[in-house]
């Protein structure tokens, strides 16, 4: 292996219903990259009529979640009262803080006609001090977001700071995360900006000091020093990472710096006071564990 990569994660599947999804975050051997705590990528997948993504109501603590798509659409509700349907390119970016309740549903129409889904989420944790914070959601429309073209590789700044671009999408730590394409045979050099930094492929494959990570793999960085990228065929790369914010405790929804404001998020759950999606009546009860 490249003395530049410390480690290659392969996916895990997790079944959340009418699909499934491949799980890179939290790992055995990195729980972390920067703030970033969780990695899902889900699809491509076509739902026949009658069938989409179904998620219903559930809680988060000390997080925020990043949804990101690149085919198909997504109703958000909160139980702040927001309700945005996301589509490819754009961000919906939640802030959990002290606690949020949130669905994830396809349209009706969608739902009605079939449909696509293809996209990323991922949980970027909030430091200490700010894990308490007042719960918030922000959209922000894909044309918002910073884009530039670099030796043939496209790159669109989703959140934080990279390649001197800086997007609109406001977070609570250093942080970079980006939505790179690549033609086969270009290069792209990611700097040492930040402290930690990793690599999804989400489709195609590249190589990196002859070391090949393919679609569906992460590859984990060392600390400093350019890292050069080469796609060996056209490929769909998540660029991310930022400045690590220590450990963190993760149990199904919830993230924390301690087992206790675990157990206090469990009993606020089980006792229906963390609030409510408005006009859903349904809810995903606490997991047996």
């Amino acid at each position: 292996m490249s003395n530049k990569i410390i480690a290659i994660l392969d996916p895990h599947s997790r079944d959340i219903g009418d699909f499934s999804v491949r799980r890179l975050l939290p790992a055995l051997n990195q729980r972390m990259v920067g703030p970033f705590v969780f990695f899902d990528h889900f699809g491509p997948v076509h739902f026949a009529p009658g069938h989409g993504m179904q998620v219903r109501p559930h809680p988060h603590i000390g997080l925020a979640t990043v949804t990101y798509l690149y085919d198909g659409a997504i109703v958000h509700r909160d139980s702040l009262g927001n309700r945005q349907t996301i589509v490819p390119g754009d961000v919906n970016w939640m802030t959990a803080g002290r606690g949020i309740v949130h669905s994830e549903r396809s349209s009706e129409q969608d739902r009605s006609n079939g449909s696509s889904l293809h996209g990323i989420q991922t949980w970027v944790a909030l430091p200490i001090e700010q894990a308490e914070c007042d719960a918030d959601f922000n959209h922000h429309a894909a044309h918002t977001l910073p884009q530039l073209e670099r030796d043939g590789v496209t790159l669109r700044l989703i959140a934080g700071t990279a390649f001197s671009l800086q997007s609109p999408v406001a977070t609570r730590s250093a942080l970079f995360y980006v939505d790179a394409q690549m033609p086969s045979a270009t290069r792209l050099t990611l700097p040492p900006e930040h402290e930690q930094r990793a690599i999804y492929v989400v489709e195609g494959s590249v190589t990196i000091d002859e070391q090949a990570v393919q679609s569906g793999q992460m590859a984990i960085f060392a600390t400093g020093g350019d890292i050069d990228i080469v796609a060996s065929a056209s490929a769909r790369l998540m660029l991310f990472g930022g400045a690590p914010l220590g450990d963190r405790i993760i149990w199904w929804n919830f993230v924390a710096s301690s087992h206790e404001r675990i157990e206090q998020a469990k009993a606020a759950w089980s006792a229906q006071e963390m609030g409510q999606v408005p006009d859903e009546h349904e809810f995903i009860p606490l997991p047996l564990r």
